[in-house]
Order: C-alpha cells, then structure tokens, then sequence
C-alpha cells in the first residue's frame, strides 16, 4: 500500500510563516505543499487546528487540486468531514479524536485513516481500522517542549513491534537523527520543521534535496528496516 520509506509533510502556517498575517501565511503553506509535491513527498497533512472548517476547506481544496496530477496524497488533521467534503485522501486522527473505526465507518472506500499514538498499549495500535500511525514525540522539538512526553527510540521501537500497520516518527527529526529512526524499525517520518528553510518571513523552500536525503539515510546498510 506504501513504498518505504513514507515521508509526510505536517503543516504548520504559523511557523512556515512567522510574523505573516493571515493571507500571506496561507500563500506560504500553499507554497510549501508544491514544493513538497515537487520533491516526491508521499503524504501532506493539513493541520491548522486554529482554523474554521470554511477557511480549512478552501486550502484543503486548494492543496488537493495541486496534487491531483501526482503521488502525493493529502490528508487532513481531525477534521473527517472537511477531508471528505474537499476530496482529501484520507484524515490523521489525534489521540483525543474519535476512534478509528468510527472514522472508518463514515469514510468512503479506500479512504486513508492515520493515527497519533504516544505509547505501545494504545489500542489504535492494533486496530485493523487505521493504514498507519505516527509516534512521538520521539526527540525533543519546539512543536511540543514537554520532556515527559517524549517516547524516545526504545518507545518508538516498542510501538513499532507492536504495530500492524507502518509507524511513522515524528519530533525533533533532523537529517543526522533519520538513521536512528530507521533503525528502530520506523516505516518514515512526519515532520513539521525538517521540510522548512531557515529563514523567512516564508520559510517554503525546494525540498527535493531533503527528500533525497532522508531515503538515502533509510536505504542505507547501517539504518537497516
């Protein structure tokens, strides 16, 4: 169903444009999902939990439009009803969200159910109801600064085995930290601020060199499956 590893793109306009009002923080995110498109990045989820469901539905739309002639598939965060309405590919649940498979209830066919988890004994882990998961926080990350809540490798590695679908890790990814992943047995990664640039005030810059670098640090003997 997936080619490894899966790289997913989480949206975050505020800090792909910081310091931007509303309209130029959207172009940004709209820029950023083309260059992802461009570099080959498999999923893009929408997540801008601050926003009403008529503003999201018009970047969702706009996101899926762009990506209707390639591979990349766009998902949303939470919100299953704008993901349907607008053509989404799928939706990510977060943990507090509604079950998987009462999402999958309502989803029509083929339709992808993603979810957050943060420890081995989630039963979302085991549910035939989701395609694949994301765990985290594996490092520490400015998205999420709580220490306690990290899962670290050896929770990234306990989620993994016992995992039916792919597992994705996400939180403080960089290039140098993508082996180690690998090699706890992640399927890809979601990221937030690896697929941004360093400076601004819109930080959506070509990816395909990140892109590439981060399959080649799975395909690597040393990052092993």
């Amino acid at each position: 169903m997936f080619r490894k590893p899966l790289l997913c793109l989480v949206t975050a306009r505020r800090r792909v444009c910081d310091g931007c009002d509303e309209a130029m923080a959207r172009r940004c995110l709209v820029d950023q999902a083309k260059q992802a498109i461009d570099a080959g990045i498999d999923l893009i989820q929408i997540r801008e939990p601050d926003l009403e469901g008529a503003a999201l539905f018009d970047i969702v739309s706009e996101v899926v439009s762009l990506a209707r002639s390639s591979s990349a598939r766009v998902i949303v965060n939470d919100r299953l009803d704008v993901a349907i309405a607008a053509g989404a590919a799928g939706v990510h649940l977060p943990g507090r969200s509604m079950p998987p498979a009462a999402a999958r209830r309502l989803a029509p066919p083929g339709f992808l159910i993603g979810r957050s988890v943060h420890r081995e004994d989630d039963e979302s882990v085991t549910s035939d109801a989701v395609d694949y998961l994301i765990a985290g926080t594996v490092f520490p990350t400015a998205s999420k600064p709580d220490a306690a809540r990290l899962i670290g490798e050896d929770g990234l590695s306990a989620i993994v085995r016992a995992a039916r679908c792919p597992v994705l890790a996400i939180g403080g990814l960089t290039l140098d930290a993508i082996p180690r992943v690998a090699r706890g047995g992640a399927f890809g990664i979601a990221a937030i601020g690896l697929f941004m640039g360093d400076r601004g005030p819109c930080r959506a810059v070509p990816l395909r060199d990140t892109v590439a670098a981060v399959r080649a640090a799975f395909d690597t003997p040393q990052a092993g499956p």
